[in-house]
């Protein structure tokens, strides 16, 4: 199964509450709904509403303030695969493709792994469109920097050049500079970032393709 970072959860503290329910309940009165945001009443908190940062300008931040920040940066950590996932999944919802961008990232994912390509490669061919939805005019950067921290540097600059890579093979009938990848033919990671293209990009639009399920490659 293939993972990007170290799949780890946090556990919240609860608080639990042995009262009863009586019989007839009279109505609450009215709640007034805090801000946004807000800091909680710390007298009426459960504990772990306590575990926030308490500092109105960066310059006052406390150690403990950073134990906080660092907890809640690992909670985003842990959460990012299942996060990218829900990304992925929401591709499948464009109807413009021959194949939606879900399949189309599935079957790029699908080719790499039946052609023995190693893990890190598998995930960067599932996820190398995800950028679309926040960056159409850069989806490439969006995604390399996203991965950045957990691929090395040859799947990076794929990432990060792909979309100009690809108008090789479709720029001569719209119009546009089919070389323009050119520009980096100096970089050692043309020729892996060409052959990505070639082989599990710009043919990844096939239909009657027999895509593996995403489960295949979720952690």
């Amino acid at each position: 199964q293939v993972s990007i970072v170290e799949d780890r959860r946090v556990r919240a503290r609860t608080m639990g509450s042995g009262s009863s329910v009586p019989v007839a309940t009279p109505t609450p009165p009215a709640q007034v709904v805090p801000p946004a945001c807000a800091p909680p009443n710390v007298d009426a908190a459960p504990v772990a509403l306590l575990d926030r940062m308490h500092f109105q300008t960066l310059e006052d931040m406390t150690k403990d303030d950073f134990e906080v920040l660092r907890a809640v940066h690992d909670g985003h950590l842990a959460a990012l695969p299942d996060f990218l996932i829900g990304m992925l999944t929401s591709l499948g919802e464009d109807k413009a493709y021959p194949i939606c961008r879900r399949a189309h990232s599935i079957q790029a994912a699908t080719r790499a792994m039946r052609d023995g390509r190693d893990e890190e490669y598998v995930v960067v061919c599932l996820l190398h469109d995800l950028g679309e939805a926040l960056g159409p005019l850069n989806h490439g950067e969006v995604i390399a920097a996203v991965l950045r921290p957990f691929i090395n540097e040859a799947n990076h600059f794929m990432l990060l050049h792909h979309p100009l890579f690809q108008t090789y093979f479709y720029g001569s009938n719209v119009g546009i500079d089919p070389n323009g990848r050119d520009a980096h033919r100096e970089s050692p990671h043309f020729e892996h970032t060409a052959e990505f293209c070639k082989l599990y990009d710009e043919v990844s639009f096939d239909p009657n393709y027999p895509n593996e399920p995403l489960e295949k490659f979720v952690p």
